[in-house]
């Protein structure tokens, strides 16, 4: 019996080090959706230090020169802001295109565990390459090496375990392959995205290692639209169906999903208002006949009266963040419903939900043609018509004070400076934020006119994200004009990559909101009883407190000096000429304007959970835990008895 024939192993290989197999093989990625096509990394952000200059940074150099183009590579001023201008650049490219970040070992990698949360949580794609200690252990201790007397092969990477969506370490070469395969799996999965950390011991990073040469194929990764599941999407019917005082709370999966035409059919069709969270802001513009605007703690008081008021409520491409749900009271009906579509299991099946796990694309299409012929009551459409127009009324009172510049000393207030930014700019410009009193002031008041057009960063809230953020985004949409907006409590978070702007010539336009302080925890502060304190920049009092004179801080200055255009503007016509020059030029420039803290935007009606102290010597936190524990009272589990039907039924 003759032995059994095979076909010849291949065995075409080309040597290169490990860091030089990294960037070949990410070079040749690609994404793919609805037959277009796309590099999966625009480059590598990276800031070189003793672990991966050799490596790495060797491997980008020959790149660039023996293959320019293939994976550019930007010089980034802090860890933390390169993962925030790469998940920034991924949100504005739909999560179909991002960034590779190369650090250092030691403090260089542990900078950007910050920025691998934000994305995890946000569920963004970034792929971190941090360096690490030796795998041969044949140097040690090595300078910025954890030492842990119970382990000898855990290093300071370890912590990006639990804020990464993919976790490796390649201790040899014949690992590379396959985590980078697992790797390319997870950043090109809607549903699994979020950080994906590769860890690299820097003398790995050197070694030689002869690779198969299909390893660097070009290689399409096939992004799909789930479709729903015909039981599923019956029961959703079944549930809307019933609804006499529906709402949908679109999230930002509708934008990903590029699901923003088919959610105007829907609405358009079945008349359900539309409330949108921080990430779905844009789902619809704001003057569309269903738009309710914001909803939740930072929401509108048309979609915030209509959610307490909603008997179904139908959440798209949302996670449900606490903010949306106003700390689990914004939906006040016993027997709510609610019908849940996602990409994401986890998601599918809060607060109880009749489960769509889908596409939100495919969804919205297939749940406007199964409910042909059904809307909303007449008296729900009026209703919705005249909360909307109640609150844009509200909207423009702010924007436009009966007394201009009526905060103290006559300064603007927060909400004319956001009432002008928002008229100077284009319908396709990008509005930036992450944290203060902005994101939530511009959740309920920004007038979106496009998909593309809100880029607050809530999921994180993350001070310090907005000016790499928006660097991220001009980076990805240089046709678009980038407004960032910045308190001076942010800015002094992390205004270094306005150098980095300027380095790759890209523009932005910051709006830096000085206001001497906290404002929005200062406010919170306030509400919670304990009278602003430890949020004012001011200097030590006689007394030993923080109530002495302003601090002489010039932020402007400090702007200058990092190589960008300045301008100050001290009432309304200054800061809309400054607004206007900004835009017409083709540099970044920082806009400063002082404003008043003490000026707060419309109130939303509504509520966010902030523990008060349960006993207090204050009367001014004894009062605050009288209104928190009335709020406490009114906070819904959210779980529809089974025979109404559940998450699986």
């Amino acid at each position: 019996m003759s032995a059994p024939t095979h076909p010849p192993v291949r065995t075409d290989t080309v040597r290169l080090t490990v860091s030089q197999a990294v960037v070949r093989f990410l070079a040749r990625q690609h994404t793919e959706r609805d037959g277009v096509r796309q590099r999966l990394f625009a480059g590598c952000l990276g800031i070189f230090g003793h672990g991966n200059v050799a490596g790495l940074g060797q491997a980008l150099l020959q790149a660039e020169i023996d293959e320019p183009g293939a994976l550019p590579y930007v010089l980034g001023r802090n860890e933390q802001a390169m993962v925030h201008t790469a998940v920034a650049y991924a949100r504005a490219k739909d999560r179909l295109q991002t960034w590779a970040l190369s650090t250092s070992v030691g403090p260089g990698s542990t900078n950007m565990l910050t920025g691998a949360a934000l994305a995890t949580i946000n569920r963004l794609p970034v792929l971190l390459l941090p360096a690490d200690t030796f795998a041969t252990r044949a140097a040690g201790s090595l300078l910025q090496e954890l030492e842990l007397p119970a382990s000898g092969d855990v290093t300071v990477n370890d912590a990006f375990r639990p804020v990464s969506r993919y976790f490796d370490r390649i201790w040899r070469p014949e690992q590379l392959p396959g985590a980078l395969l697992s790797a390319m799996r997870v950043l090109t999965d809607p549903a699994e995205t979020g950080a994906v950390t590769l860890c690299f011991p820097q003398d790995v990073q050197a070694e030689a290692f002869d690779w198969p040469v299909e390893l660097f194929a070009e290689r399409t990764w096939h992004v799909g639209r789930p479709l729903p599941e015909p039981a599923a999407l019956a029961r959703a019917v079944e549930v809307i169906r019933s609804a006499r005082r529906p709402l949908v709370v679109a999230g930002g999966g509708v934008i990903y999903a590029h699901a923003t035409e088919a959610l105007d059919a829907f609405a358009t069709a079945t008349g359900i208002p539309v409330a949108q969270t921080q990430a779905g802001k844009g789902a619809l513009p704001f003057d569309h006949p269903r738009s309710v605007g914001a909803i939740g703690s930072t929401g509108t008081t048309a979609a915030n009266a209509l959610a307490r008021d909603a008997d179904v409520v139908i959440g798209i491409g949302t996670r449900y963040q606490d903010f949306t749900t106003a700390s689990r009271t914004a939906f006040s009906d016993p027997a709510v419903r609610f019908v849940n579509v996602n990409v994401a299991s986890p998601d599918v099946v809060k607060h109880a939900g009749v489960a769509v796990q889908a596409d939100a694309r495919e969804a919205l299409t297939a749940l406007t043609a199964a409910l042909a012929g059904w809307s909303a009551d007449d008296a729900h459409l009026s209703r919705t018509a005249e909360l909307a127009a109640a609150w844009e009324a509200t909207v423009e009172a702010a924007y436009h004070p009966e007394v201009p510049s009526a905060g103290e000393g006559g300064r603007l207030t927060q909400n004319e400076v956001i009432g002008l930014v928002n008229e100077v700019s284009a319908p396709r410009d990008v509005v930036v934020c992450a944290a203060g009193s902005m994101p939530g002031d511009l959740h309920k008041m920004w007038r979106v006119r496009d998909p593309k057009g809100y880029h607050v960063e809530y999921g994180y809230s993350c001070m310090g994200y907005e000016i790499p953020g928006g660097l991220g985004i001009a980076m990805a949409d240089p046709d678009r004009d980038v407004f960032v907006m910045i308190g001076d409590g942010s800015y002094l978070m992390m205004p270094t990559e306005l150098v980095t702007a300027v380095q790759e010539n890209v523009k932005i336009i910051v709006v830096l909101v000085q206001n001497h302080g906290f404002a929005s925890i200062g406010a919170l502060s306030e509400q919670l009883g304990s009278q602003r304190f430890g949020t004012r920049y001011r200097s030590r009092a006689g007394n030993g407190r923080l109530e002495g004179d302003v601090l002489p801080v010039d932020l402007a200055a400090n702007a200058a000096s990092l190589g960008v255009d300045v301008l100050t503007a001290q009432d309304g016509p200054g800061l809309e000429a400054a607004l206007r020059k900004a835009k017409a030029s083709d540099r970044t420039t920082v806009v400063h304007v002082e404003t008043d803290p003490l000026v707060d935007a419309p109130s939303s009606e509504s509520w966010w959970d902030v523990p008060v102290s349960e006993v207090s010597t204050l009367p001014s936190t004894q009062d605050a835990r009288v209104v928190y524990e009335q709020w406490k009272a009114r906070q819904h589990p959210y779980l529809t008895p089974s025979e109404r039907g559940s998450a699986r039924s």
